[in-house]
């Protein structure tokens, strides 16, 4: 890992856990939960808020006033927009993606949750979503909660990651492997 992906894991690790246990003690768990959803979905639709909290030409009042503001309009909880703030303050927005995986993971981990990635050439059913989940519940012993995209790249199959295990039954990942097969023997 490099020195500046560290620095800003350990960075979100911090405000991550005080941000948890403020929410551990305020009862106030399914909030912060909502809060995360909306920024991950205003990260993602966002452009504009991705520029503020990575660029480094907006001063700190403007991006603290700003972060407010949409902290304001989206109907974060105070604890969060108020973390929000203090970030900016200290010019540390720009981990605000690692802070919300954290949270995330703090709080799937508090629930007895794990989260899967999985990667499909096309959109699973609902139907094949629930036959996955119940799979994973089994082989993980744990609630899944599925993170669900799409790669056509990938050809057929799936991709899927638990915590540190992959498994990649992906017609790409084969064809590959059938590549270097070749590639020894010839």
């Amino acid at each position: 890992m490099s020195e500046p992906a560290s620095i800003s894991t350990g960075i979100a690790a911090r405000y991550a856990t005080a941000m948890f246990e403020l929410a551990t003690e305020g009862k106030a768990l399914p909030a912060l939960e909502s809060d995360i959803s909306n920024l991950e979905a205003a990260l993602d639709d966002s452009a504009d808020l991705r520029d503020l909290i990575q660029s480094p030409i907006y001063g700190r009042d403007e991006t603290q006033a700003a972060i407010g503001g949409v902290a304001d309009k989206m109907g974060l909880s105070a604890m969060t927009g108020n973390t929000l703030r203090l970030m900016a303050s200290k010019r540390r927005l720009f981990v605000l993606p690692a802070l919300l995986s954290e949270l995330r993971a703090r709080i799937a981990e508090h629930k007895g949750e794990v989260t899967a990635e999985v990667t499909s050439a096309k959109a699973l059913t609902k139907t094949q979503l629930d036959k996955l989940a119940k799979t994973l519940k089994a082989s993980v012993g744990k609630d899944v909660n599925l993170k669900t995209s799409v790669d056509d790249s990938i050809i057929g199959g799936l991709i899927v990651k638990v915590g540190s295990k992959m498994i990649d039954t992906s017609i790409r990942s084969k064809l590959n492997a059938l590549q270097n097969t070749m590639k020894e023997v010839g």
